[in-house]
């Protein structure tokens, strides 16, 4: 029993090759951020951490690793040990200094078989960022939108496909998911972020069997690297508010702890087009995570515990209430409850040929209650998540990923209408085994293989095969291909709540509902171009997804009826980008993207665009720094393609309605000073809103009324500031 509970804690959130580490640090031991490490005279390299730490894979070729960073001497050692500390000197000390080229803010993996795209803190600071959100206004991988026009829940799309089908982890852990799905991007504040990684298409199996367009993992602010005290504050002209402190301290050697806390509060009332209902709710949110770190000996431990209220109020405004003098005002009111936790331990004992143990132990109670006018809602989820797994290098080209693990979800899901009571209640414990191969003969050639095999009580036995490649034919030159299945348990009333809002009867066609089965294909292509001293960054990627499962809710056959039924027929999408990205002169980059998708459903026998989703998205996003990092000026241009919506009449199924493209403007300027910095920002600046988001919205008890046809933003032009300080 003592041997399995000493495995128990031993862990590693991901599969590392054989390795050299280190840390790099200034003449002053300070430790240097974005020291590009590499080995001499090839193209494997990485870049080190705000700690100053890196870690690349060992070479065959040569023993010499190249250090080199702006402003520094560069430095090139000779290997003959696992860890090294490196001291880099500067190039002269001036009283000013000038950066002669800026870091990009979002950064795509060289090496990586996966398609994996990170954007930094430096990225997520050139807008408010109030959470995540609000982070992807300067991407063009992902979208993110009301879901209704009531509520303020916001999700997510990528490759035209909606959040529910991309797998959101907290530092490689299973995060946003189930009933956290309707407001879960707003519960990551956006000052807790130290990066983002996005990866599109199939993923690896290590972190499970879901990831059907992609994947969203967001790394918190380590302890070990935090300032002592940090603090970032912000309002806006709706009067919404925002506070954050942030901490990290060192507590022993090798151990820190941080704490970090946020709270929000928003209590005036906004209806920008008169049509009497709230355009945001008002409420608040209080959330504190604290966590601690330790690096001792080979051994690894990150545990995070952390806890959430929020309390959302919508529906009518008071002043039309007032004036029309209604007594049976239509209101939203919800209150959401969650505490989570994981806790993840890893040991190296073989730091040669590097062999790893651990685990990774998660578990989440998430509680909604509250009610959509006369709709009523009670729901709980309990989650419990065990992940243990195993690494090793076979030799310098190869290693194997294996473990076990079980998921277990407990709902409670229960709807109650002045007719009827929808109650779902269900458990479900989904153990699994699974292998991942990683094969990179050189610099030119990666490969990814993983197999899954899993059972669920619920659906029995399924398998889950992945592959993901990277060849670089030439240094400026990478291409990727990726395939694999990937499965979904359907949540029948979470994934509808948009629908809640509504006077839409909820049909169910189905007793059973099938478990969401997909097959993802995709490729991409990336140029590293030289242009003059600078380097164009120029990708393309298309994905095709194809449902083999699924669950479709039919909005077109009724105009006062959602239709849940299983999928009979096709459903599948084409999504193609291409981007751009340089520094075109210095301090000054500019990106550019285009994306077009192709999404279609059948619907009662008809293969149909599928409604709501845009066709088409173009960005253009340009900043600023000036030199000595004093002033910075951000810039986001984007272009929404329109859309259809679903049917008005349900004696013309074939009829569409369609919404037109929108543009929409951010900018913001910051001011920098030593340890703190100040912001300006405005959001939405073409005032563009969606004229009626509210069917019938003077008779929300009526038979026509919906809230749920959302295209476009619900407010207008809005205007923030705010500021950020640190004691380092």
């Amino acid at each position: 029993m003592k041997k399995i509970f000493t495995l128990f804690l031993l862990t590693i959130s991901f599969a590392l090759s054989a390795q050299i580490t280190g840390r790099v640090v200034n003449d002053s031991g300070e430790p240097l951020e974005g020291v590009d490490v590499y080995w001499a005279n090839t193209t494997q390299g990485v870049a080190t951490d705000k700690q100053g730490a890196f870690s690349i894979g060992e070479n065959s070729t040569t023993d010499s690793l190249v250090f080199s960073y702006v402003m520094y001497h560069s430095d090139t050692v000779r290997v003959d040990t696992n860890y090294l500390t490196i001291v880099l000197v500067s190039d002269a000390v001036l009283d000013e200094v000038e950066v002669a080229r800026r870091k990009a803010s979002v950064q795509r993996d060289r090496f990586s078989a996966l398609d994996i795209q990170t954007m930094s803190e430096g990225e997520l600071i050139r807008a408010a960022c109030c959470n995540l959100s609000e982070s992807f206004e300067t991407s063009a991988s992902v979208d993110v939108a009301y879901s209704d026009a009531a509520t303020g829940a916001k999700q997510i799309r990528m490759l035209g496909l909606a959040g529910t089908y991309v797998q959101i982890l907290t530092e490689n852990t299973p995060s946003i998911r189930g009933l956290a799905n309707n407001f879960g991007l707003t519960y990551i504040p956006g000052p807790w972020m130290q990066s983002i990684q996005i990866s599109k298409g199939t993923s690896s199996v290590i972190n499970g069997f879901e990831a059907t367009a992609g994947q969203i993992n967001i790394e918190f602010l380590k302890p070990d690297n935090s300032p002592k005290i940090a603090l970032n504050a912000m309002i806006n002209s709706h009067l919404h508010t925002e506070v954050n402190a942030m901490g990290g301290w060192k507590v022993a050697d090798g151990v820190h702890t941080g704490l970090l806390a946020h709270y929000e509060n928003g209590s005036m009332e906004m209806d920008d087009n008169k049509d009497g209902f709230l355009d945001m709710p008002t409420g608040q949110q209080a959330n504190l995570l604290h966590r601690w770190s330790i690096d001792k000996n080979g051994f690894t431990g990150r545990y995070v515990i952390r806890g959430l209220y929020n309390k959302r109020h919508s529906g009518q405004t008071k002043k039309y209430v007032s004036d029309n003098q209604i007594d049976n005002p239509y209101s939203i009111d919800l209150n959401i409850y969650r505490a989570e936790g994981f806790f993840k331990n890893g040991y190296v004992f073989d730091a040669v040929d590097y062999k790893s143990l651990g685990t990774i132990l998660s578990a989440s109670y998430h509680r909604q209650t509250g009610h959509f006018g006369n709709r009523q809602v009670n729901t709980q989820q309990i989650n419990l998540y065990l992940n243990v797994l195993y690494t090793q290098n076979i030799n310098d080209a190869n290693s194997v990923t294996a473990g076990v693990s079980v998921n277990y979800d407990s709902y409670l899901r229960d709807l109650i209408e002045p007719e009827r009571t929808i109650s779902m209640p269900a458990d479900e414990v989904t153990p699994g085994i699974f292998a991942e191969y990683s094969f990179k003969p050189s610099d030119k050639l990666s490969l990814l293989v993983g197999l899954r095999e899993d059972w669920s009580n619920k659906y029995g036995f399924f398998t889950t095969p992945r592959i993901n490649a990277r060849y670089a034919p030439f240094e400026w030159w990478h291409i990727r291909a990726s395939a694999g299945l990937s499965y979904r348990t359907p949540n029948i009333l979470t994934d509808n709540a948009f629908l809640f809002p509504s006077s839409r009867q909820i049909v169910f066609a189905d007793s059973t509902y099938y478990q969401e089965k997909a097959i993802n294909t995709g490729a991409s292509m990336t140029f590293y171009i030289p242009i003059a001293t600078r380097q164009l960054t120029l990708t393309a990627d298309y994905y095709y997804t194809r449902f083999i499962d699924a669950v479709v809710t039919d909005l077109d056959q009724d105009a006062h009826k959602a239709i849940i039924s299983n999928l009979q027929g096709l459903s599948y999408s084409h999504a193609t980008q291409i981007e751009a990205q340089m520094e075109v002169l210095r301090g000054w980059t500019i990106s550019a993207a285009y994306r077009f998708t192709d999404v279609r459903t059948t619907y009662n026998g008809v293969l149909r665009i599928q409604p709501l989703v845009p066709r088409w998205k173009a960005l253009v996003s340009t900043s600023y720094q000036t030199p000595l990092h004093k002033w910075q000026f951000d810039f986001t241009a984007q272009f929404n393609g329109g859309g259809r919506l679903p049917d008005p009449d349900k004696n013309n199924p074939l009829w569409n309605a369609n919404y037109k493209w929108y543009p929409q403007l951010f900018a913001q300027i910051t001011r920098f000073f030593r340890t703190w910095s100040i912001y300006v920002g405005a959001e939405n600046m073409t005032n563009y809103k969606q004229d009626t988001p509210v069917i019938a919205a003077q008779e929300p008890f009526g038979t026509n009324f919906d809230a749920s046809m959302v295209y476009a933003p619900l407010s207008g032009w809005k205007v923030y500031a705010g500021f950020r300080w640190a004691l380092e």
